[in-house]
């Protein structure tokens, strides 16, 4: 665990070496210790797979370095051993996404082994990010673990459920992307309408960090 300046108002605590469970429990350990005892002057917080950006009020960045120790010396003694076993919540899934066939034949797999690999785990919100509500889940199959399209499209229709890299994933609104899609969902992971109106803003979101995930196929007439 290292605390490094980032830029002169900001300070980047990297708590972990890769993305992963481990990496989780350490990011949801931090950032309740910094909502239980907030620095001095901080601004915001930007949570990443591995790091964790503090920004700061440009009047007390001397705050920074201090800051940054002491928060990384509770987390020593913090981090809890297993994820809570929080209940696990169910997004039905038609796999039949435009990328199911060319990336099971990229694998020498067929469509319906993509599936069931897809779907056997219990996924973790890894992270929510690149727009409102898409969560990054881990741990996919290594055996499906793709690199992203070369060429991204330019819309993807909110729903979709892809494949990037080692994640997968659920596009909460219609957006550019790059990764492979295998299905969609009618569950929707961002309301907007909520968003804008509701007390807690965080009822918008359908998912949340540390939350767990498991994909049920089911046939499009039930979707």
């Amino acid at each position: 665990m290292t605390v490094s300046p980032y830029g002169p108002h900001a300070v980047l605590l990297r708590f972990a070496d890769e993305p992963g469970e481990d990496a989780l429990r350490r990011r949801l350990a931090l950032i309740a210790d910094i909502e239980r005892h907030p620095p001095p002057g901080l601004i915001e917080y930007v949570p990443g797979f591995v790091t964790l950006l503090l920004r700061f009020d440009p009047s007390q960045s001397h705050q920074i370095a201090r800051a940054g120790g002491e928060i990384l010396e509770r987390l020593a003694s913090a981090v809890p051993k297993h994820l809570p076993d929080g209940p696990i919540k169910t997004i039905p899934v038609v796999y039949d996404g435009e990328d199911l066939t060319t990336l099971a034949d990229a694998k020498a797999l067929s469509p319906p082994d993509v599936v069931r690999l897809h779907s056997a785990p219990i996924y973790h919100v890894q992270l929510i990010g690149f727009s409102p509500g898409f969560p990054y889940l881990g741990e996919l199959d290594p055996i499906l673990h793709t690199p992203r399209r070369a060429t991204p499209r330019v819309r993807v229709a909110a729903g979709s459920v892809a494949i990037g890299g080692e994640h997968t994933g659920i596009y909460s609104v219609d957006s550019p992307g790059g990764w492979h899609i295998i299905g969609r969902t009618h569950v929707r992971m961002f309301d907007e309408a909520c968003a804008a109106t509701a007390a807690a803003p965080a009822d918008a979101f359908f998912l949340r960090p540390g939350d767990r995930v498991r994909f049920v196929p089911v046939e499009a007439t039930k979707a």
